[in-house]
């Protein structure tokens, strides 16, 4: 079938709906939302259920962060248009955003179907795929993206970053500097140089991101994550301040994109805590004896426990999974309620049923060996619903020290963590953390262990001991030796873990810089 020309996608409007909708693309793609919205509701007036401003309503929708409703508008467009593409595309992509990656893998397959030289639509679902953990899919497509258009930098800097996740640094390095050689703004090619241990930026470095972040006329994605790169090189040669006042401008570019409500979150963390207290009853005892949650913030040493674990002979580290969250979010379209408000009406079956689900799903991780590890950092919030779904797996929670933690996760490049844009909304995430884990740890005592960083460095050994006790392991002196074991690590910490432990404290550096973060915290100020 010939793909929908974008001229035809606006028939219908009258020339000045044409003229709103084209302006409202272009607001878009710049991340300028207030303006988009602005532009959009003078044709939103004329042409309410035209699918070509609904398709603009649902992506503005998506990036003021109201998953459903950009989700539902965007069904509306696709009903309309069901054999064009670039709609499943969208719909993809909105998908992924909420997370429901199962859904967006289907959208954008029939995206790839309906046209399959679109080289942007295999790039998304090389995305998607890579977030599923399901990597070697995720080349494949990435690939496909490259083969169509040797020059979607965004695919071959994506495909460089799964070459770092296998350990193959200096070829992840060599792909990011031929990246750029070829396009200097390609954000994440800085950035995943960036991420490289062994990478160290020089003087012409620092200037050419410094170009691009003064550029009006660069994409805001490649503005973020190369003011991240730049931030780090800043860092890395002992200039604080200016490392600061990168972050503090690329953070800002992604939050006028998209803004995030602590106390929202706060709202919904209140209702999970209540829906699980007191723990409803849940499956049979003996279910989910071969998972182990490794759950956090980010940046609180989970890749690093993850490593420990997975260094020994029993268990498989299978990354960041995002079983768990679908499951819940099956069992959520399925009632058509959102989580928790359907957890009051669950059985004892309907428990169990839900974590043979999960262990369906999480099957291809015992293939090898017969215990895995899931440590998608955001599970602290469904610790509840692990216990009721899968009552013999074991749940280890990582601490870190709250300043070093908010001001890693602030320093980071973290894609969807719309949190992590100020010191305020970061402190207001860790108190929620804080506080579940707390509420998770009194309600079940043997079953949640709180691992501490600082603990682990102190005393590596007893630490290590302590960790594999809990999960029922033997000691295996392999563990000890963590930075050796070769494996895939889908994390930010992947080439962190691959050296022996050391303390990677940075919050010193900055000194009294930081006390605006330590307000937000409830923490001291600075003294030297």
């Amino acid at each position: 079938m010939p793909p929908t020309s974008p001229t035809s996608r606006l028939n219908g409007l009258d020339s000045a709906g044409v003229q709103h909708v084209a302006a409202v693309a272009e607001a878009l793609d710049a991340g300028r939302v207030d303006e988009a919205n602005r532009r959009l509701g003078f044709v939103m007036a004329t042409h309410p259920s035209h699918p070509e401003v609904l398709r603009m309503q649902a992506g503005i929708l998506g990036q003021r962060g109201l998953h459903s409703e950009a989700i539902h508008t965007m069904q509306r467009a696709l009903a309309q248009r069901p054999q064009d593409a670039l709609y499943y595309n969208t719909l993809g992509a909105l998908l992924g955003a909420a997370g429901n990656y199962d859904g967006a893998i289907v959208a954008l397959r029939r995206c790839c179907e309906l046209q399959p030289r679109l080289a942007l639509a295999w790039y998304n679902l090389g995305v998607m795929l890579t977030r599923s953990v399901q990597n070697d899919e995720a080349v494949g497509a990435l690939r496909q993206a490259v083969a169509i258009d040797p020059d979607h930098y965004a695919s071959r800097a994506l495909l460089a970053d799964l070459l770092r996740t296998t350990g193959q640094v200096e070829q992840a390095a060599i792909e990011y500097r031929r990246l750029l050689a070829q396009q200097p703004a390609t954000g994440m090619a800085w950035w995943g140089l960036a991420e490289l241990r062994s990478n160290r930026f020089n003087d012409d470095d620092v200037a050419r991101m410094r170009a691009i972040a003064r550029d009006p006329g660069i994409d805001a994605d490649d503005l973020i994550a190369t003011g991240f790169a730049l931030a780090k090189a800043l860092d890395e040669a002992g200039r604080p301040a200016e490392s600061l006042a990168a972050l503090e401008h690329a953070n800002a570019v992604a939050r006028r994109r998209q803004r995030w409500s602590a106390s929202a979150f706060s709202t919904t963390i209140d209702a999970i805590l209540g829906a699980f207290t007191p723990p409803p009853v849940g499956a049979t005892a003996e279910q989910g004896s071969e998972a182990i949650f490794v759950v956090s913030l980010p940046r609180s040493g989970s890749t690093l426990v993850e490593q420990i674990l997975a260094s020994h002979s029993r268990v498989e580290g299978a990354g960041e999974l995002a079983d768990l969250p679908q499951v819940l979010g099956e069992e959520s379209r399925r009632r058509g309620l959102h989580f928790p408000q359907w957890v009051g009406a669950m059985q004892a079956g309907d428990w169990e049923r839900l974590g043979q689900r999960y262990l369906e799903r999480t099957a291809r991780w015992r293939r090898q060996r017969p215990v895995f590890i899931d440590k998608l950092p955001n599970n602290w919030m469904y610790v509840g619903a692990v216990r009721a779904m899968l009552p013999s797996a074991r749940i280890v929670a990582c601490r870190r020290d709250p300043l070093e933690t908010c001001f890693s996760c602030y320093r980071q490049h973290l894609a969807g963590n719309e949190y992590t844009r100020t010191f305020e909304d970061l402190a207001g995430f860790w108190r929620d953390f804080d506080r579940s884990v707390q509420r998770w740890r009194e309600l079940h005592p043997a079953h949640v262990f709180e691992h501490r960083y600082e603990d682990l460095l102190a005393g590596p050994e007893a630490g290590i001991r302590r960790l594999l006790d809990f999960c029922g392991l033997p000691f295996e002196p392999g563990c000890l030796d963590f930075h050796e074991t070769r494996r895939d690590v889908r994390s930010p910490s992947a080439t962190q873990v691959r050296r022996p432990l050391h303390n990677t404290a940075r919050a010193p550096r900055y000194g009294a810089l930081l006390d605006p973060l330590r307000t937000a915290l409830g923490l001291p100020r600075w003294h030297a």
